[in-house]
C-alpha cells in the first residue's frame, strides 16, 4: 500500500482571469478538481506549502488525499501549469479517484545498483537510462509511487525491455499490450566510442608567389 500524501484546498466562487491573477497576489493557487460523478470545483490552495509538496516525486505519481474544506477526497494531479521564470505554480488541475476504476498513471522508475554491475563498475562501459518513468493501468490501491529496476546482473551488450519490469500484483503496463514492436529498451549497456588520433597531415609545402615565379622564369631566359 501506498503512503498516503494530504495537502489542503479550499473552494472558491470567484473565477476567470482577474480573479486568478487576485489569488496568486494573495499567494494562493488557483486549481480545479474534476471527475467522477460530482460537477467540477474551482478551489484554491496555500501557494509556499503545495510549492514545499511540489518538490516531492510523489507529488506527481501518487494519489493524494486533498483535504476540500475538512473533507477529505482521493484525487491524481493531472495538469500544472508554471510560470516561465519565476518559482511560481500558476494552475493545478485534479482528478477525483474512483476506488473502483482502473486508472493510468506514469510512474517513476528507480535504478538500482548499477554502479555495483559488471557493466557499471567497467570504465569504458556507458549504461543509458532510455526511460524514466513508465505509464501503468491499475486500481488506485495498487498504485506503486514508484517502481525498482535491479541493475546489479548488467553486462555490456544487455539491453533490458520494457516487458522485463517486475510489476506488483494488480499492475500492468498497457503499451505492451500493443505488439512487440512497443517492447521498447529502458536500459542499454554499451562500450563507449573510442577516440580515435586522427593523423598528423604533413605541412603543405610553402607556396610560391606567382610574382617570384615568373622573375626566375625571366632569369632563366
Amino acid at each position: 500500500m501506498a503512503t498516503e500524501h494530504k495537502i489542503s484546498a479550499t473552494g472558491r466562487k470567484d473565477e476567470g482571469k482577474g480573479a486568478s491573477r487576485r489569488l496568486r497576489l494573495k499567494a494562493q493557487i488557483p486549481a480545479i478538481l474534476y471527475g467522477g460523478t460530482a460537477a467540477p470545483q474551482s478551489i484554491q490552495l496555500e501557494h509556499e506549502k503545495t510549492w514545499l509538496a511540489s518538490q516531492n516525486e510523489w507529488f506527481y505519481s501518487s494519489i493524494l488525499d486533498l483535504d476540500l474544506d475538512g473533507k477529505v477526497q482521493k484525487v491524481l494531479l493531472r495538469d500544472m501549469q508554471r510560470h516561465p521564470y519565476k518559482q511560481i505554480i500558476m494552475h493545478l488541475d485534479f482528478q477525483r479517484v474512483d476506488e473502483n476504476q482502473a486508472i493510468r498513471v506514469a510512474v517513476p522508475l528507480h535504478f538500482l545498483n548499477e554502479e555495483k554491475s559488471p557493466a557499471g563498475k567497467s570504465a569504458d562501459v556507458v549504461v543509458t537510462h532510455e526511460l524514466n518513468e513508465v505509464e501503468v493501468s491499475c486500481l488506485p490501491k495498487n498504485l506503486p509511487e514508484f517502481i525498482e529496476i535491479d541493475l546489479s546482473d548488467l553486462k555490456v551488450g544487455d539491453i533490458v525491455h520494457l516487458s522485463e519490469i517486475k510489476l506488483p500484483a494488480g499492475v500492468e503496463i498497457p503499451e505492451l499490450k500493443l505488439g512487440k514492436e512497443h517492447d521498447v529498451a529502458i536500459v542499454i549497456a554499451k562500450h563507449g566510442r573510442e577516440e580515435v588520433e586522427e593523423p598528423t597531415e604533413a605541412p603543405a609545402a610553402a607556396e610560391v608567389p606567382a610574382a617570384k615565379v615568373a622573375k626566375k622564369d625571366e632569369e632563366k631566359k
